[in-house]
């Protein structure tokens, strides 16, 4: 009997210690049926996610949701919300604590992110034209909109999944965003700005 009390301990103290936080990152879930539908994550615990979406999850319903910065989730659908679904979490207790460690990073990047965006100014290129390319080697002519230290947006034809991995130019990040003109790329790191200048304004007009 004390054995089967303590077993239940851990879910309490994982309800108690994991909060959910609130972030705003994209990503892609699959459901039973394998079609794929982009989301948004609202807030997010190691053992819960509530998404923001067009196509809704019925509630027992396994979902695979693949988004930025998190990765594979698997879980089920609980609830329906106004604008989309809540499901658990299913994942071991390491894949949970990571779960954690990554949601308190993205929660202290979104705080610490506040004034460096501010200070990331977004400008125009003076040489817009530039080239994307995928993890596979496919290359892609595109237009940039605008651009800052942190990321770009850009005009394309073909737009890759949220989440994937891409080159512009030669800076690497990620598509974290569709919108109706293109893409917008979260770059791996923090640029130079004399970086960006010699990339997209050398050969100025």
């Amino acid at each position: 009997m004390r054995s089967a009390a303590v077993d239940t301990a851990p879910s309490r103290a994982e309800r108690r210690n994991f909060q959910r936080v609130r972030v705003k990152i994209y990503g892609r879930f699959m459901l039973e049926d394998r079609t794929e539908h982009p989301c948004q994550v609202v807030d997010m615990s190691p053992g819960n996610v509530a998404l923001r979406t067009e196509r809704i999850g019925m509630p027992g319903e396994k979902i695979i949701a693949y988004i930025d910065h998190i990765g594979r989730v698997e879980g089920v659908v609980t609830r329906i919300l106004q604008d989309g679904f809540a499901m658990t979490v299913i994942a071991s207790e390491r894949k949970k604590d990571k779960l954690a460690a990554q949601l308190t990073w993205l929660a202290n990047k979104h705080e610490l992110d506040l004034p460096e965006d501010r200070r990331h100014e977004r400008v125009a290129p003076r040489n817009p034209s530039s080239v994307l390319q995928l993890a596979d080697g496919r290359q892609y002519q595109c237009r940039i909109i605008d651009l800052s230290l942190s990321g770009a947006a850009v005009e394309i034809d073909v737009k890759p999944a949220v989440g994937v991995q891409v080159m512009l130019g030669t800076m690497r990040g990620q598509v974290v965003r569709h919108f109706e003109e293109g893409v917008a790329i979260e770059f791996a790191v923090i640029q130079r700005p004399e970086t960006l200048d010699s990339e997209f304004n050398a050969p100025g007009v």
